[in-house]
């Protein structure tokens, strides 16, 4: 987190301090830190940034899943349908849809109704018709 934030040779750093991304002071302190965030840590969750504008702060950081991180990323691909707003891997999983593959068909100007019924689990599409009707 320092590193990225701090380091201009550090991979990452374009991403994060060359973008303005700082770290709280007080966090300097790993003592500190782990007062602010070590009591909701957990061995398999990853240290996020709820606003990825935001600083490295207690009021903007919070401990998720993998999974969930990698939906809170500036680079996600949105696709709002049928009343649902989800990023294409969300959707993907959802419909039994490789990513990758609504990706290539978004890209080849295919509609996203097309896109995401192609192929899709019948039974996911019918429940999501029906939330959309009630």
């Amino acid at each position: 987190m320092l590193d990225r934030c701090e380091n201009s040779h550090h991979r990452a750093w374009r991403d994060y301090g060359g973008r303005g991304i700082a770290v709280c002071p007080r966090w300097r302190s790993y003592e500190l830190f782990a007062a602010d965030m070590g009591s909701t840590f957990r061995p398999d969750l990853e240290l996020d940034r709820i606003d990825t504008d935001g600083d490295y702060e207690p009021r903007n950081c919070r401990w998720i899943s993998h999974a969930a991180q990698q939906s809170n990323k500036r680079n996600n691909h949105v696709i709002e349908w049928r009343g649902h707003v989800k990023t294409v891997t969300q959707w993907g999983s959802t419909l039994g849809i490789p990513s990758n593959t609504l990706v290539h068909r978004l890209r080849r100007g295919w509609s996203v109704d097309r896109a995401l019924t192609t192929g899709a689990s019948r039974d996911v599409l019918l429940e999501l018709a029906n939330e959309a009707a009630s």
